[in-house]
């Protein structure tokens, strides 16, 4: 597999509606798609980074940074024998997850192709379909919480998550509750609490959550095994897990008891599934978080999600319930058993319509291969 071009694209598409969570309101998607070719084949990745660093130290224009003067001239013209041996090529450059995690993607989507596989054989996957939840953001009242809930449930979603913060939580979950009893439900706080806030947490404990996602600091997780010492309720990291090796620490010292592995966050689907194997062995279950990506994205979480130990709903909805059009083909569909299929042909097994790339693109760059 030796790369021989590279291309890097910004795209920003409009959301159906606004997503706001504890620390950030988006309107529109911003992230960066990374296409190579290789071998006569073209893969496609994509690097979920926003405009502005609130989830991670990442933003649209670091990510370009990155890949355009290091990612990139790492790669470019060299011959790789799979996926996992770029990853590895690109682990020295330090962090920046999510903009080696495009580039990593697109060289899964290669690798599957040249194999005859749907990425999700090439990544060791065997199931057809994949669990699906639905995330609610914050909305300005309970009321809009509630309308958001049973429009998803009615749609035939098999878990709601909703994202809570200081002053928007109790009463929301109460209301939850209240309105459509005992449905599968977890709540996200996107790190808007400290420890001065366990009794307050602990409140959480009555209501039967199937977790409750990343309460503490981004980068902690110390203070998180102190919080679940005093839960009923199973913590869930996120921000916290960037490598398989911080999943392993925050086991050891019971910091959660539920791991949310999202790729981009880890550098890549490579350590993705290191992840997913270390949890599976330590009977600690996972499930497949994402960053409202477009479907390129989405075809490579949906892959990923189906690996066995990702036994909880995925955050991987049908695609028009984020965009008005999507840039892949055919679109990602909710079944009515609250499912979505894993897509069977080689590589990413979805078509890109470039057209539609081009319609959203506002940056575009391609780099040669050297000689």
């Amino acid at each position: 597999m030796k790369i021989e071009r590279v291309e890097l694209r910004r795209l920003q598409m409009p959301y159906v509606f606004p997503f706001e969570t504890s620390v950030d309101r988006e309107d529109a998607k911003d992230c960066l798609l990374v296409r190579i070719w290789a071998g006569g084949l073209v893969g496609w990745g994509e690097s979920p980074v926003t405009a502005r660093p609130y989830y991670k130290e990442e933003t649209v224009d670091t990510a370009w940074s990155i890949l355009r003067d290091f990612a990139v001239p790492r790669v470019l013209g060299r011959d790789f024998s799979d996926a996992r041996e770029l990853a590895a090529w690109l682990r020295p450059i330090r962090r920046n997850y999510l903009a080696k995690a495009g580039l990593e993607a697109a060289a899964w989507d290669v690798y599957a192709q040249s194999r005859g596989l749907s990425l999700a054989q090439a990544l060791g996957a065997t199931r057809t379909r994949v669990a699906v939840g639905m995330s609610v953001g914050i909305e300005p009242t309970v009321d809009g919480v509630l309308r958001r809930v049973e429009t998803w449930l009615a749609q035939g979603y098999r878990r709601i998550k909703i994202k809570i913060k200081p002053g928007f939580d109790l009463a929301v979950v109460e209301a939850i509750r209240g309105r459509f009893g005992a449905i599968g439900l977890q709540v996200d706080a996107n790190t808007s609490y400290t420890l001065a806030d366990t009794e307050h947490l602990r409140s959480l404990d009555a209501y039967d959550l199937l977790m409750i996602e990343q309460p503490l600091d981004h980068d902690d997780i110390i203070d998180h095994a102190a919080l679940q010492r005093e839960l009923r309720t199973p913590l869930c990291l996120d921000e916290s897990i960037c490598s398989p090796d911080d999943a392993r620490k925050a086991l050891d010292i019971g910091a959660c008891r539920i791991i949310n592995i999202k790729a981009a966050r880890m550098g890549g689907l490579d350590a993705a599934v290191r992840c997913h194997d270390l949890c599976q062995a330590r009977g600690a279950p996972v499930w497949c978080g994402g960053f409202l990506e477009t479907g390129v994205g989405r075809a490579a979480n949906v892959a990923l999600a189906a690996l066995p130990n990702f036994t909880l709903p995925a955050d991987l909805g049908a695609s028009r319930r984020y965009f008005h059009e999507d840039i892949i083909d055919p679109w990602f569909e909710v079944n009515p058993d609250g499912t979505v299929d894993v897509p069977s042909g080689p590589g990413l097994g979805v078509t890109v319509v470039e057209p539609l790339v081009d319609k959203y693109t506002l940056r575009r760059e391609t780099f040669p291969g050297r000689g």
